[in-house]
This record gives C-alpha cells, sequence and structure tokens, in this order.
C-alpha cells in the first residue's frame, strides 16, 4: 500500500475506444479512483477482463492485466488471487460476459468468498456485437433479435449473488461519478468478494436504459437509510423489481476470505533457490 498514489497512475497511455458518451469511461475512472484511494499501487494490481465493451479495460488501466475469454474472468481472477494474495485483484464485465456464458462462474466466485471486487458493467444489451438483448434486458425490450420483447424476466444479479452466499453486494451508477468511486472503494476494502453491478449505459444500441432514465429512477440507499448488515432489509431491496437502488444492498461484516480460511498467505512465485525435500520427492513421482 501507498500514500502517494494518484487516480492519474492507473491510467494507460492507451486511449479508449468505446463510442463517445458510453458509460464504461465511469464505471472505468471509478475504478482507477478506488484502487488509488486504498492505496494500491499499479505495481501490486491485476486487472482480468472478459469479452465485450468491457474486455479491454486492462488495455486502459496502468497496472497487471489479462484479457481473457467469454465468461472465464472469475475463474482468471481467483486463479491469480490464489497464486500471490498479495496483490489487489479487480475483475472486470459486462452483462453478458457475467451472467449468460460466465453465470456459472459467477455463482462460484461469489460462494468462495475470494478476497478480490468483480465490477460488472451492465447495460442491459450486448453493445459489441452490435445490439442483441442480453440477460439484464426488459421483458418487452425491443432488439433485432427480439423485434417483439424478449419475452423473458430479467436476471436479478443482486438476488443471484444473495442466494449464493455473497458476503458485498452493491450496486451504482456510472454518471453519478463520486458515488460510484466511493461504493467500488468500499467493495476493494471488503475483506472477501467485492460485487458491483454498476449501470453503465449504452449509448448507441439501448435508447431505454439511459443516462435520464437512471438519473430519473435510482433511488440511493444513503448512509443511515439502510443498514447494509441486515439481511432481511436486504433481501427486501434485492427481490423489489419495482425499484433501480444504487448503493451498498448487504455486507456480512464478519466475513472472513477464502484464502485465509485456507492459509494461503504467500506469493507462489516465490521459489527457494534450495526448495524442501518433501517437494522434490514430489516431483520425482511424475519421472
Amino acid at each position: 500500500m501507498s500514500e502517494n498514489i494518484r487516480f492519474v497512475d492507473f491510467k494507460s497511455d492507451k486511449q479508449p475506444t468505446w463510442c463517445p458518451g458510453c458509460g464504461d469511461f465511469g464505471t472505468m475512472n471509478g475504478m482507477m479512483k478506488a484502487l488509488a484511494n486504498t492505496g494500491n499501487h499499479p505495481d501490486d494490481t491485476f486487472v482480468v477482463a472478459g469479452i465485450g465493451c468491457s474486455g479491454k479495460i486492462g488495455t486502459y488501466m496502468h497496472s497487471y492485466a489479462l484479457h481473457g475469454v467469454h465468461g472465464r474472468a472469475l475463474p482468471v481472477g481467483t486463479g491469480v488471487k490464489m497464486a500471490n494474495p498479495n496483490l489487489e485483484v479487480m475483475v472486470a464485465g459486462g452483462d453478458g460476459d457475467g451472467y449468460s456464458i460466465g453465470a456459472g462462474h459467477f455463482v462460484h466466485a461469489v460462494r468462495r468468498n475470494v478476497d478480490m471486487t468483480y465490477v460488472v458493467m451492465d447495460n442491459r444489451i450486448y453493445g459489441l456485437t452490435k445490439g442483441q438483448f442480453s440477460p439484464t434486458s426488459r421483458e418487452d425490450f425491443e432488439t433485432a433479435t427480439s423485434p417483439e420483447g424478449t419475452h423473458q424476466q430479467p436476471v436479478n444479479p443482486l438476488a443471484l449473488a444473495l442466494a449464493a452466499g455473497g458476503t458485498f453486494i452493491a450496486q451504482s451508477f456510472s454518471s453519478d461519478a463520486q458515488r460510484h468511486a466511493e461504493i467500488v472503494q468500499r467493495a476493494v476494502e471488503h475483506d472477501g468478494f467485492g460485487f458491483v453491478n454498476v449501470f453503465s449505459p449504452c449509448v448507441t444500441f439501448n435508447d431505454v436504459d439511459t443516462y435520464d432514465y437512471f438519473r430519473d429512477a435510482l433511488v440511493d440507499v444513503g448512509e443511515g437509510e439502510h443498514d447494509p448488515s441486515d439481511y432481511d432489509a436486504a433481501k427486501e431491496k434485492i427481490l423489489d423489481r419495482s425499484t433501480e437502488y444504487q448503493g451498498v444492498l448487504y455486507q456480512d461484516e464478519d466475513s472472513v476470505p477464502y484464502e485465509e480460511l485456507e492459509g494461503v498467505d504467500q506469493n507462489m512465485a516465490d521459489i527457494p533457490e534450495e526448495p524442501p525435500e518433501e517437494a522434490m520427492d514430489l516431483v520425482r513421482e511424475f519421472y
């Protein structure tokens, strides 16, 4: 940790190729601010991304990074954290990447409670592949692949996380810069799996879930108005499909990260010059 890290230290020299006005700009800025505010250094930070408009976020941030395959960002992030628990691991994805092909990995990552942060840019559409409906699209959302609506209830990612035993469940809005950065920072500081679903509007293909819509619809569960440690209160809000909430919905203050439970506390890349004899015996068994 360092006290001299600034937001700009996490900016790379690569310019994003997102559409002008894309919500992912604000989402990424909040991620960088959160990392800087918690004293993390780019050399001790690892960003993992999947496929979709969010996939190149590791290119736009200055840190260690890996651009993985569709839906598999969380297993990579888990592996990174297990290999070196001293790294700050942040996984980024989209609603298609995380809640469709990656839904199984999402549920198991939540229940393992590895100490890392998962930020999902939820624009309720497949933006990179030109506007198909996504798992979080509304039932009546009309696209080229759903001209009469999807006829499916949208996935509730917060409910999935709660059902899987999530210890930190939050939601933010990319355009509410200060609040978004604050929520992601709390996820980073959480001891365990910090999950933040971010409303990140797609200005090119989604003319329903817009900036104006979220500004009018969002209800912020501000400090003092909602106790995130109250499981029943959190469940009531998370299952309320009639309201779009922003803030930390649930946090288990007694959360113990997976790696702490399993005694994983050393960097596996630090290999001693003279390995212990029992380790060598194990190697010999393969020859």
